[in-house]
């Protein structure tokens, strides 16, 4: 086997394939073995009709697919290597010579990954938003896990009022008649929370338990239902029963009823903790993205088509697994926003680009610096996903495929390179900072 690159040019590669006659003759016969049972000729049993009848009675090219099949591959990756590409979609074949007693060569026209030309992207600048946590950041934290632990009480004296949790049946009428997904019973509304469409909420207050109310409210012009978008619907609502919350007092006995602390003060600091810390990885996720946003602009790269449309596909399977975990797939999203698929994917187009791009940009600066991943840093990060996972790390090696979980320890090394080499300016002015963050967008 042999193979030659003849050229290479616009990300496409021809190379010219040659496999001797000897090896595609074998190739042959081991088709002709794999396929024997399948040919019925006059006079002979199943299964037992020579090789050469065979070929006299159905052509001689009956088996030259098969034995193709049988030594592309192994030619195929021998040529790859030998030529040093990175193919990043099937090569598209053409037949050049074939026939028993000949060599066998081919044409392939492989697209490759493209060469990058780096940009800046040491001492590149970039804007490091600084959140601080407050005082009245732990307290909207506490406040939260007052209301998650606060006491419904049912209430009879009076009618409801805002911040009331109230249960309702109610039937909604356009024009009239009934519309599909306008009947509901027993549904729980948060007075005040804005659950509901605008108006809605604001009509139960002031009714008492078994009343029940006749008013109209006027749908949102972009609402999501399109016969529904700005006109005026008519409810009747029965409030079935009033609850109003009774929050618990902020004390050392709140503490030890919601956390693993004894006193308030502790269960503060934990929070303030645990707030800093969300704020620390705020702060890096944002630098990481404007660092990797600024030198993918400083670069420049061709991107061959099917990179972006592969880049999409897996950008819609994440989000038919974000929909599916929430119940939906992406056929019901597709009905629920009008859309089709060629419009979503268009809609997605750039982000599928852009992701492309910086995963190139990235992989280029990793050779030039010639940063690599070691050994013990894989099983120590396998040792690490496994504990989190609780399972031996043995186990869970035969989970993965190591080789991702050292492309995605040598992005972070990438990464934190690009960070250290770069020059942060820190800006606390919030205004500033959200200017800059919707320059970054654009």
């Amino acid at each position: 086997m042999s193979s030659q690159l003849e050229n290479l040019e616009n990300n496409t590669a021809k190379l010219r394939i040659e496999v001797d006659a000897a090896t595609f003759d074998e190739a042959i016969k081991k088709a002709y073995k794999k396929n024997v049972k399948k040919f019925k000729v006059p006079g002979f049993r199943v299964g037992k009709v020579p090789q050469n009848v065979v070929e006299q009675y159905y052509g001689e090219a009956v088996f030259y697919e098969d034995a193709i099949d049988e030594v592309f591959p192994q030619a195929y990756s021998a040529a790859i290597e030998e030529n040093n590409l990175e193919p990043v979609d099937l090569p598209k074949i053409d037949i050049v010579q074939i026939g028993k007693g000949k060599d066998l060569i081919l044409s392939a026209d492989v697209t490759v990954k493209p060469d990058v030309t780096l940009g800046d992207y040491k001492g590149v600048e970039i804007k490091k938003r600084v959140y601080k946590v407050t005082e009245e950041d732990v307290d909207k934290e506490i406040e939260r896990l007052r209301q998650k632990n606060a006491r419904l009480v049912a209430v009879e004296d009076r009618p409801a009022q805002e911040g009331d949790i109230v249960t309702i049946d109610y039937t909604g009428y356009l024009d009239g008649q009934e519309f599909e997904g306008g009947k509901a019973e027993n549904q729980t509304v948060e007075l005040g929370k804005g659950q509901y469409i605008p108006g809605f909420e604001e009509q139960i207050v002031g009714m008492k338990s078994g009343e029940t109310k006749e008013f109209t409210v006027k749908f949102p012009e972009d609402y999501g239902a399109e016969e529904l978008a700005g006109k005026d619907v008519t409810f009747s609502v029965t409030l079935k029963e009033i609850k109003y919350k009774e929050l618990p007092d902020l004390d050392d006995e709140f503490a030890k009823d919601v956390s693993e602390f004894d006193t308030l003060e502790e269960l503060r600091q934990s929070i303030r903790e645990q707030l800093e810390a969300e704020a620390e990885q705020r702060m890096r996720n944002e630098l990481e993205n404007a660092v990797i946003m600024k030198v993918t602009e400083n670069a420049t790269v061709d991107i061959p088509d099917v990179m972006v449309e592969k880049e999409l596909d897996n950008i819609l399977r994440e989000l038919d697994y974000n929909l599916r975990y929430n119940g939906l797939n992406l056929d019901v999203y597709l009905q629920a926003t009008n859309m089709t698929m060629e419009a979503l994917r268009e809609q997605y187009k750039e982000s599928a680009y852009n992701r492309v791009k910086s995963r190139l940009v990235l992989e280029k600066i990793g050779q030039v610096e010639n940063i690599q991943v070691a050994p013990e840093e894989i099983e120590e990060e396998i040792k690490k996903r496994a504990e989190q996972l609780n399972i031996e790390p043995e186990e869970y090696k035969k989970q993965i495929d190591p080789s991702i979980i050292e492309e995605g320890l040598k992005m972070d090394k990438i990464v934190s390179f690009l960070i250290d080499n770069a020059v942060i300016i820190e800006v606390e002015d919030e205004k500033e900072a959200e200017e800059d963050a919707a320059s970054n967008e654009e």
